[in-house]
């Protein structure tokens, strides 16, 4: 038996191994008898720090001064990008008059944020997990059963045909394998992507215990939650089984009355603790939206797009060939110039920070550390509006080159990964035209189209099936037909949509119902819209003297 330990595990000292421990040495990590103290700290070294067993980790690590290499830096300086400084820092000239933070405040936010994380991993997510791939592996072990059913029902339909039904019959047996083989390859996909974000929660998980059961203070105050990603729970998945529908037989049409099988259907249904998550902050609309500030760009006319970057910085497109970054007061931080010299299409911010915009052509460029690159090159098609979703895809409306056809195309980088085009009945979703069509992403991961040639605002789910069309809302003020331009959509997974004739902002819930509109900020012919971190409005004005309106419609 380890010395060390008796049958109730008592602590040991580290020093004799045999007293039970009665302190700490909060600088060495080492666990000490009285008696063994006196020589702990006979060493001579000044810093001991000798504390109740019972208090023991309750001295924080400060990292070492770079400039003062004889100080503990406890501080940060909030003038000079959160640098860590000592008191000798704190008291020279170069931070004179500077703000700064104790370390030991955000050492101590920090730490409830990793205890609070730690708890939602444990108790929430990571069980949450569990049941997703609980019901994957369910929806496995029974295919077979279901299959062989399937089965069976094919063959008693085809021995009541003659010798020339065979071939039918063989044919559709060797399509039920093939769905199956679709349908299992379905479910082993989304198995494994679950369980590779088990695994990296495992890792979190695992960093986090590390960092809780450390004192330094660096690693703390440098941690970021991964919380929010993780607690963004992937849809419940339920592939159907297909269903086949035997008809009565009839030899002049034999093929077609055989019967046939319905396609697998990707049914999805978020999780219920996504939805918990996304609706813990809940902001109502103010009975009178309000306008905060008009952003006077001067002599540009003809607004089109408008995005927000910072809460300082925005960026906007005209009539010309300059895309400009703008601050609140409407200076110029930045002009941009498309390579055709044509009027921009649209732009957007990726999550880099980096400006994409179309121009007309059949390429989507890139604005990267001032040089402007190509990003996706189209063939036969041209594309219009943009959004960065909140994955980091690119979602990208174009139409084709004759402008008969338009569609939805997902990027990541510049590899296609998705089009949306047709609704389960093969009819087009989109108007074919080449018009422009505003897109945005909604917090649900719907993705919303304002299609002002059809008068509608078309929203598919992820995976491309429509959920439901808007066309307007009733009114005896709005006299103009609904003509829907800018969209995007805010924290609340509410749509807003710009009635540019009406001279108005229609604001939706997810489920496409009319909730209010914004029609008393004064606006004309309100085109571009984007919302910012703080769900504040901006609506770029197409026909005024190049006006962007700041306004604010939540609570």
């Amino acid at each position: 038996m380890d010395s060390r330990s008796s049958a109730q595990d008592v602590q040991r000292c580290d020093l004799c191994e045999t007293a039970i421990v009665h302190s700490y040495c909060d600088l060495c990590h080492v666990h000490l008898c009285v008696p063994c103290i006196g020589k702990h700290i006979l060493d001579g070294y000044e810093k001991h720090k000798i504390v109740s067993f019972q208090q023991r980790k309750s001295t924080l690590i400060y990292p070492k001064c770079e400039t003062h290499p004889h100080k503990n830096c406890k501080f940060k300086c909030k003038n000079c990008e959160n640098i860590l400084v000592c008191s000798s820092c704190m008291a020279s000239e170069q931070h004179g008059g500077h703000r700064f933070e104790e370390l030991s405040e955000i050492y101590k936010t920090k730490k409830e944020t990793i205890e609070k994380d730690a708890k939602e991993l444990v108790n929430c997510i990571s069980p949450s997990y569990e049941e997703i791939v609980l019901d994957l592996e369910n929806q496995l072990a029974k295919l077979d059963g279901g299959y062989e059913k399937i089965t069976t029902e094919i063959s008693k339909q085809g021995e009541q045909w003659h010798r020339e039904i065979d071939i039918i019959t063989n044919r559709m047996k060797t399509e039920i394998i093939e769905i199956k083989k679709n349908h299992i390859d379905v479910l082993k996909q989304r198995l494994d992507e679950i369980r590779q974000t088990q695994s990296l929660i495992k890792q979190t998980l695992q960093a986090l215990r590390d960092i809780q059961d450390s004192t330094e203070v660096f690693p703390t105050i440098e941690y970021k939650s991964k919380i929010e990603d993780l607690s963004n729970l992937p849809h419940m998945v339920q592939v159907s089984l297909p269903t086949f529908i035997p008809k009565q037989i009839d030899h002049e049409k034999l093929h077609s009355l055989f019967g046939h099988l319905t396609p697998l259907t990707l049914d999805t249904k978020e999780n219920a603790l996504s939805l918990n998550l996304q609706n813990t902050s809940v902001r109502e609309l103010l009975d009178e939206p309000e306008l905060v500030v008009t952003i006077q760009t001067g002599q540009y006319k003809r607004l089109r797009s408008v995005t927000c970057f910072e809460n300082d910085a925005i960026w906007a497109s005209d009539g010309t060939k300059n895309i400009h970054c703008f601050t609140i007061n409407g200076s110029i931080l930045q002009t941009i110039e498309t390579n055709s010299g044509k009027v921009p299409y649209d732009i957007a911010v990726d999550s880099c920070g980096n400006l994409l915009f179309a121009d007309g052509t059949r390429t989507v460029y890139q604005v990267k550390n001032g040089h402007t690159e190509d990003l996706i090159i189209l063939q036969g098609w041209v594309p219009g509006k943009m959004c960065v979703t909140s994955t980091g895809d690119l979602l990208v409306t174009m139409y084709s080159d004759d402008r008969t056809q338009s569609k939805v195309v997902r990027y990541s980088g510049s590899t296609e990964k998705q089009t949306i085009q047709f609704d389960d009945k093969g009819k087009p979703l989109y108007s074919g035209n080449g018009k422009i069509k505003y897109i945005t992403e909604n917090r649900n991961n719907d993705i919303c189209v304002a299609d002002c040639v059809a008068g509608a605002v078309v929203v598919v789910n992820q995976d491309g099936k429509l959920r439901w069309r808007y066309t307007g809302h009733p009114s005896i003020t709005k006299t103009q037909l609904f003509d829907p331009c800018g969209i995007t959509t805010d924290s609340q997974s509410r749509i807003l949509t710009s009635d540019s004739d009406n001279h108005c902002v229609h604001i939706l819930d997810q489920n496409g119902q009319f909730l209010r509109y914004i029609d008393n900020c004064d606006l004309k012919n309100p085109y571009g819209l984007c919302v910012d971190n703080d769900d504040n409005l901006f609506v770029c004005e197409y026909n005024s003297k190049g006006n962007i309106k700041k306004i604010k419609y939540l609570k």
